[in-house]
């Protein structure tokens, strides 16, 4: 046997395969070279698109930087990749005899490279360290944006000010309880104010949602809520409107033409303000598989700067003299370009409104090259802008349900079944017309069944009867929803825009009413608890090949998506869920139906994400009504049985003092104490132990008792900017209590 040597040293001048020959076929480098040969000849009759592939390199360098936890890690991860790019191309024979194979050995590691280097850049220049602790106090600060959330009675200010700790420059999110309460401040005012303000907060639990990376990107290190009033220390006067102030005139001019039912979610398609849209409606959404109708993406610019495209050739087409000296179809895709624009930045910038407006230029570049317009191509070059410019989108669920969706769409469309489906026969209108109905349906369904896991992973449920609810849906707001919301806001400049308010109205109603009808369905939701992000790997990287391949191997990604799908479906509950304070406890009964909470709430932000996570949508019980289990003011002991196996798990839940005999005993006779409070070192636990010490340098825990498995929110986090192990400050004479 010969010995092994690097893919790149293999020397086969020949061409593929005379490698093989030269080292007799039963050597590890034969081997090798039959099986480069192999994939020399699959690639090079393929006949794939190669920039789709290029953006997904480009995306997995930045969710690498995401998933590596210290700067060694990324440094090392960085250095690998160039290293193996460079032997590659340092060695000729390699690329002589394998072409396709080693160019992609080459390049692929360096996008991966480069987009490692641009998110870690992104998060150097715009990321901001959290406050050190909470604060309380008065401030002086600058209104740099307002936000009016009046169905959550409340508005939002963004606001520059000094860290009170550090005296550096800062931009704080703070809510302003009431409604309109913020009617009377400015963009730019100095305003003076009471409040608490507080580090973004880290997940609650291992894979719940964090607002900490988000606060980093965003630039925000602290949040917090006023108390009392804001007062005007000095008003701004700017010379010209911001696009801010453009979009919060045009929501308020919505609300008070069309009322305040209705204003959310006709706000939502106009400007993309979705503050007014009450909480029941925008759960029915979800629930029902139209939310992506409330926030302004693909449909909502396609229509838009298609409307514009049409009205624009239609009316140039009605002069012979433009018509014979000028490419109509340029003009208009330019009208259509400039509307898309315009749309894009007065409904906020959001991610999958600049992924639409990229792909919607794309689209009329096309057309006017007399190119085809919808293509991978087109796909992935939308995609790289987006993670060029926000590389961190890429994690959110955003991001990925919108290029989903896209990806799921063209790759129905371009299949060869399908173009066989739509190709011209001789047939009447309604036969026609119904095979156009049936793709539809297919494809409302195969996206359906493509976005479902994202959804699940994410959020914890997805609706079910999504592509029945958007097969008129999608059509009732294209086609009636936002004209008649154009033409009133176009008309109201006559002042003549009232009956279309009204029948503005109608319609939203209706697509308000369509969505409870579906939401109410049985079964109309699934409910997933949190889960390995593994399992949800594997499912994109089979829905990635599924969906970037043509031809038959297509298929061969679809048993990895599937098993990625079996992975998410039959993952367990964690059986013990705690909060990163201690505070809050979850313990899901055998067979994830019930859901038993350490302390009673009827609500709150700790309640919802406990029963998220653990799949549960039952009214949780509180816990002293677990079998078993006793409970006084100060603590509860708990037996929990998994997999033939008895855990006592101790929890305080009080705060009067406790003498540490008895306390130590308790601790003894326990597998597992959980405690918001800090407890002596004597207390030893058989098993674990997690008290507010111990809990701010891991974050919130999920418990596997039949794995053996605690998982932790610091896990995930790494060395990351907006990770920071604990918000309480550890003396020498022991802990400081600030929050």
């Amino acid at each position: 046997m010969g010995t092994p040597v690097a893919i790149c040293e293999i020397p086969s001048p020949g061409g593929p395969g005379t490698a093989a020959l030269q080292h007799g076929p039963w050597t590890a480098e034969g081997l090798l070279s039959r099986v480069l040969a192999v994939v020399e000849r699959f690639l090079s009759n393929a006949g794939f698109e190669r920039t789709p592939w290029l953006t997904v390199a480009f995306a997995s360098g930045i969710i690498a930087w995401f998933w590596l936890s210290s700067v060694l890690s990324w440094i090392g991860f960085c250095c690998g990749l160039i290293a193996v790019s460079a032997t590659c191309y340092a060695s000729f024979p390699l690329r002589s005899s394998y072409p396709h194979f080693s160019r992609a050995i080459m390049v692929l590691p360096l996008l991966a490279v480069a987009g490692c280097l641009a998110v870690w850049v992104r998060s150097e220049i715009v990321g901001q360290p959290a406050i050190e602790r909470p604060v309380a106090g008065s401030f002086i600060a600058r209104v740099l944006a307002i936000e009016s959330q009046p169905a959550l009675d409340r508005d939002r200010l963004l606001l520059a000010m000094r860290d009170p700790i550090r005296g550096v420059p800062i931009k704080v999110r703070l809510n302003v309880p009431g409604k309109r309460s913020a009617a009377g401040i400015g963009r730019g005012d100095l305003v003076a104010f009471r409040a608490r303000l507080m580090p973004p907060a880290p997940p609650m639990l291992p894979g719940a949602y964090n607002f900490a990376r988000t606060a980093w990107f965003a630039g925000i290190a602290a949040t917090g809520s006023v108390v009392g009033d804001v007062k005007v220390v000095r008003e701004f006067s700017a010379g010209a409107w911001a696009l801010s102030d453009i979009r919060q005139t045009l929501t308020d001019h919505i609300r008070v033409r069309i009322g305040e039912e209705r204003a959310g979610i006709a706000a939502a398609f106009v400007t993309g303000d979705r503050g007014n849209i009450s909480e029941a409606d925008d759960q029915a959404m979800r629930d029902s598989g139209l939310a992506h109708l409330l926030s302004i993406s693909g449909l909502h610019v396609s229509a838009m700067v298609g409307a514009v495209y049409l009205v624009a050739i239609r009316l140039l087409a009605l002069s012979s003299w433009m018509a014979l000296r000028v490419r109509l179809p340029v003009i208009a895709a330019g009208a259509g370009a400039l509307a898309g624009v315009a749309y894009t930045l007065l409904s906020g910038s959001e991610v999958p409104t600049v992924r639409s407006c990229i792909g919607a230029l794309l689209v009329l570049f096309a057309l006017a090259l007399g190119r085809e317009p919808l293509s991978l191509r087109m796909l992935a070059v939308a995609a790289f802008c987006v993670l060029l410019l926000w590389p961190e989108a890429v994690m959110g669920p955003s991001f990925q349900l919108s290029f989903g969706a896209v990806l799921a769409l063209i790759a129905v469309s371009t299949s060869e079944p399908v173009r066989h489906f739509l190709g011209p026969r001789d047939e009447g209108m309604i036969a026609r017309a119904m095979r156009h109905i049936a793709l539809l349906l297919l494809t409302g369904a195969v996206i359906d069944l493509a976005l479902m896991p994202i959804g699940l992973y994410h959020f914890h449920r997805a609706g079910v009867y999504g592509a029945l609810a958007n097969v008129v849906a999608i059509p009732w707001s294209t086609f009636i929803v936002m004209p008649l919301l154009a033409s009133a806001l176009i008309l109201d400049i006559a002042g003549l825009g009232g009956p279309f308010w009204w029948l503005a109205g109608v319609s939203v109603d209706v697509l308000v009413g369509l969505a409870h009808w579906f939401a109410s369905r049985p079964g109309a939701v699934n409910l997933l608890p949190g889960t390995d992000a593994w399992a949800f790997m594997l499912f994109v990287s089979g829905g990635l090949w599924l969906g970037l391949w043509t031809g038959r191997i297509r298929w061969a990604g679809f048993p990895i998506a599937a098993i990625g799908v079996l992975l998410l479906a039959m993952a367990p509950p964690a059986d013990i869920l705690v909060s990163g304070d201690g505070r809050h406890v979850g313990l899901v009964e055998n067979g994830g139906n019930q859901l038993f909470l350490l302390r009673d709430s009827k609500g709150g932000y700790a309640r919802d994400n406990l029963m998220e996570f653990a799949g549960i949508e039952a009214e949780p019980a509180t816990l002293d009504k677990w079998p078993g289990a006793r409970c006084n003011p100060d603590f509860c002991k708990v037996p929990i049985e998994r997999s033939g196996k008895v855990w006592h798990l101790l929890m305080s839940r009080g705060r009067d003092s406790v003498a540490e005999r008895s306390l130590v005993a308790a601790c003894e006779h326990s597998d597992i104490v959980i405690s918001d409070r800090w407890l002596p070192r004597s207390c030893r636990p058989r098993w674990y132990k997690a008290d507010r010490g111990s809990l701010a340098n891991t974050g919130g825990l999920a418990v596997y008792l039949g794995k053996g498995r605690i998982d932790t929110v610091a896990q995930t986090q790494g060395a990351h900017g907006w990770w920071h192990s604990s918000p309480f400050h550890v003396r020498e004479n022991g802990p400081s209590t600030t929050n």
